[in-house]
């Protein structure tokens, strides 16, 4: 071809901007969803979430521990009934398996494209920054969720099987009908899963920062144990009041006679603040961050 055919077919090309697909196009959320899903990590974690419940069933039917409802506590009446069993779980997981679970999904997002080195193929495809992180935000939310529906759903449905279906009967010595204790257990689930989503946020902000995918999900999950420890010390007074973890259990307020929404609205008011505070950085350091290098 000559080069005067060469011109011609340039100029007849649509402009660069034209030619490329939209962000939409290039980086659909159905695609960070199934690259997600696809990832051995990913489907080890929900298998481990989903038996665990089974190992606890087993522990308590072969155990030789006191009788079911002896005590008060949720452990004493983990095996009266599935409701029962399914609060066990998530008093025993809430302050640690589900802050790692959420570290985990949250800080592994950006940080393992960058640790690829994938990250700055995304945004040449062209995917805006903004875009690429509300796509792995909104994915990351979901993640939890799942991550959560089948630790607690596992529970519910494995112990059913093994306890089957009867009254709650509350730390508080109180006993809740099974109809209202779905309820309550429904309240007590979506609570765990904001302050679980903070956790994630707080890892996205490590994971932006940094290229390390293990550096972000340690570093969340090391943040939120200091939390605790430092929710302790009574001398801090109303210090302790601001601390992420610190409402880590107010949705046991949702097992009492009359459920108390003060506590739970106050700790769930201050994880929606940490999200977002969280997620603002997020953006404003990932918009300025230096991609290539």
């Amino acid at each position: 071809m000559t080069t005067t055919g060469i011109h011609e077919l340039l100029a007849a090309a649509p402009p660069a901007s034209e030619s490329l697909p939209p962000a939409k196009r290039a980086f659909p959320i159905s695609a960070e969803f199934r690259r997600q899903w696809l990832r051995r990590r990913t489907r080890g974690t929900l298998i481990l979430l989903a038996l665990l419940p089974v190992a606890l069933i087993v522990a308590f039917l072969v155990g030789e521990g006191a009788p079911p409802g002896a005590g008060g506590s949720l452990l004493d009446n983990a095996s009266v009934g599935a409701v029962n069993f399914t609060l066990f779980v998530m008093f025993v997981s809430c302050t640690f398996l589900v802050a790692v679970v959420a570290a985990l999904v949250g800080g592994d997002t950006v940080s393992s494209e960058a640790s690829w080195s994938t990250l700055r193929y995304l945004l040449a495809a062209p995917i805006g920054r903004a875009r690429l992180l509300a796509v792995k935000w909104v994915v990351t939310c979901v993640s939890v969720a799942v991550a959560l529906g089948v630790l607690f759903g596992s529970a519910l449905a494995f112990s059913t099987w093994a306890f089957g279906m009867a009254a709650v009967k509350t730390p508080a010595g109180g006993v809740i009908e099974i109809g209202d204790s779905l309820t309550r257990l429904g309240i007590a689930i979506a609570y765990i899963l904001i302050t679980a989503i903070t956790v994630a946020a707080l890892a996205f902000l490590l994971g932006v920062w940094t290229d390390t995918p293990l550096g972000a999900v340690g570093g969340a999950v090391l943040l939120m144990i200091v939390s605790s420890i430092l929710d302790q010390i009574e001398d801090l007074g109303i210090v302790r009041q601001i601390l992420p973890t610190h409402y880590q259990f107010a949705w046991t307020d949702a097992l009492l006679p009359d459920i108390l929404w003060d506590t739970m609205a106050r700790g769930a008011a201050l994880s929606l603040g940490y999200t977002a505070l969280f997620l603002v950085a997020s953006w404003w350091h990932f918009t300025r961050k230096d991609i290539v290098s």
